[in-house]
């Protein structure tokens, strides 16, 4: 019963907000194409100081020499968890709203661009390794970012609304405690999101990187 009553709470929330959600979808996705755009931007030099960086750490990576599990874990966990806590803040302050969604817009920058780079500079190997590198950790972080993106822009979204509209809605404390316990939710995940990165994606590196080299 009380699985169906949260089901169909769920549901009604993305019917509610399905064009703010299809907003941020499609806002991350620009970042992730305009990232690719710039990789084919960028002088030879550029790209030659880039991939000879990015040797170095397939070096490291192939000889074991990289940070224990435990320390990439909480870089991963508290680099994610500062990136989620800096939205839920702007979401409750009025004037954050843009900066929301710049910062969606830049996350899929990066990865658009960690991405792109690796393909144009090593072909079918490079998309071989941008698919074990970044695509298992950020299966399960992509979603969280763009979910609490969305969340934040319609938390904000509310509170001008009745700033400066002066239209009366629902309560806001319970949209508040709503709010944050969406976002707890959502640092859950990120734990597992660290852990994939943290101890499942540097041993799939090595493979991919041991056999490129051999």
């Amino acid at each position: 019963m009380k699985k169906k009553m949260y089901q169909n709470a769920a549901a009604a929330h993305f019917r509610e907000h399905s064009s703010i959600y299809l907003f941020v979808v499609v806002l991350f996705l620009m970042g992730v194409i305009f990232g690719a755009i710039v990789v084919n931007s960028l002088s030879f030099t550029q790209k030659e100081d880039l991939f000879y960086y990015l040797s170095q750490f397939f070096g490291q990576v192939s000889d074991g020499h990289v940070a224990a599990a435990d320390e990439l874990f909480k870089q991963s966990f508290f680099h994610n968890t500062k990136f989620i806590g800096l939205m839920w803040i702007l979401g409750i302050s009025i004037i954050g709203l843009p900066v929301i969604l710049i910062l969606l817009f830049m996350k899929g920058m990066v990865v658009g661009f960690t991405v792109g780079f690796l393909v144009n500079q090593m072909g079918w190997e490079g998309f071989l390794l941008s698919f074990v590198s970044v695509l298992p950790q950020n299966l399960i972080i992509i979603p969280i970012f763009i979910l609490a993106a969305a969340l934040a822009v319609s938390f904000s979204l509310k509170m001008i609304r009745r700033q400066f509209m002066k239209k009366v809605g629902q309560p806001m404390m319970p949209l508040f405690g709503r709010y944050m316990v969406a976002f707890a939710v959502a640092i859950l995940f990120l734990i597992a999101a660290a852990g994939v990165e943290a101890f499942i994606s540097p041993v799939l590196m090595k493979s991919v990187v041991n056999s490129i080299q051999s």
